[in-house]
């Protein structure tokens, strides 16, 4: 038998002269260079035991053999001592079950309660999420765009502090997805995330794609969804005019990172290309037409259709100057673009310190 880190806690009964134990432990993590194991717990009946993964895991500095829970305060610490707290729970209402049906106390009978009726398998949200968002991972280049994945990434989190800041749960019962959960979820982006109602919907969009998956699968039987209305509100946008356009170009910044901003949108305008095109950028796209003239050539990442694009004076002119640009630029992108939300957030001051007021 394997040492375990921990004080083995066992709470006797004078049922059927039975003994009864729980121990909560850490399993070393086949992922090497991991400082997080993986969290199982063991249940004992009589001197025979089960282990059962909790499908959560935790750095090992972090860990308290003695109480069988994480250590600390902070607010993940306790999310996860809550999860822990729960799955004890269960564990000890399957084993009231089997007393009061009468039925033989085992530790596989136990286990056979906690992780699903008659042994079958429970699918659970965060469970189901995790694998998505694990697939789509491995099909980055090939299926999905790297935005893609961090798109969801950043829902799966939302959806974990819905859960508990709603249920005080970590996780939930596939089954247990329904209507009035949605509107839960819709009210937390709105209220205690302070989402408008356009970025509401497209985080629910994304969750909406999970709950696709299991309904595909049948392990709901209705979707949630159903009257619920996910429409978004038109948002009427101003285009800059020529004017704007000059005001910021002509315009130098004392702080280098405002100008390289500045290039790129400038580039942008003159390309008619996305940030995510300007960002995938490479020398290898440019070529020279038939009329002796430099091109841009490449498909739209989003709706990968084919472009040609006259590489235009000013446009020609901002490549030039980061040619020997010292910026760590990689994958032979040509130019040194930051991520979408530094980009955003530049560009607002950009337009401050130039005195426009349209987005």
């Amino acid at each position: 038998m394997e040492r375990l880190d921990t004080n083995f806690i066992t709470i006797k009964k004078c049922v059927m002269e039975r003994s009864f134990g729980l121990l909560f432990f850490l399993r070393k993590t086949r992922i090497i260079g991991s400082r997080e194991d993986d969290i199982f717990v063991r249940i004992t009946v009589n001197g025979n035991y089960c282990e059962i993964s909790t499908k959560r895991k935790c750095d090992r500095s972090r860990w308290n053999g003695s109480s069988g829970r994480v250590i600390g305060k902070t607010a993940d610490a306790k999310q996860l001592n809550s999860y822990l707290d729960t799955f004890q729970q269960k564990i000890y209402e399957a084993k009231r079950q089997l007393l009061e049906t009468n039925q033989e106390v085992t530790s596989e009978a136990i286990k056979s309660l906690v992780i699903g009726v008659d042994g079958k398998k429970k699918h659970t949200l965060m469970n189901v999420f995790r694998l998505h968002n694990e697939q789509m991972k491995e099909l980055i280049g090939k299926q999905y765009a790297p935005a893609t994945y961090v798109r969801f990434e950043t829902t799966i989190r939302h959806t974990k502090n819905f859960l508990f800041w709603r249920y005080q749960v970590l996780d939930i019962d596939i089954r247990k997805i329904d209507y009035e959960l949605i509107s839960q979820f819709e009210f937390w982006f709105k209220s205690v995330r302070n989402c408008d109602h356009n970025t509401t919907m497209k985080y629910l969009g994304n969750f909406r794609k999970i709950v696709n998956h299991c309904l595909k699968h049948g392990w709901l039987q209705r979707d949630p969804f159903l009257g619920f209305k996910m429409g978004k509100k038109e948002v009427h946008r101003t285009a800059l005019t020529e004017y704007d356009l000059i005001v910021i170009a002509e315009r130098e910044f004392s702080i280098e990172r405002l100008n390289i901003v500045k290039d790129i949108f400038l580039f942008s305008c003159y390309s008619g290309l996305a940030y995510i095109d300007v960002k995938n950028l490479k020398r290898n796209d440019i070529i020279i037409g038939v009329d002796g003239e430099e091109w841009i050539i490449n498909r739209r990442q989003k709706t990968k259709t084919a472009f040609r694009i006259p590489l235009l004076p000013v446009a020609k002119q901002i490549l030039k100057k980061y040619c020997n640009y010292s910026y760590p630029i990689s994958n032979d992108c040509i130019l040194p673009t930051l991520s979408n939300q530094k980009m955003n957030a530049y560009l607002k001051e950009i337009a401050d310190l130039c005195g426009i007021s349209r987005k």
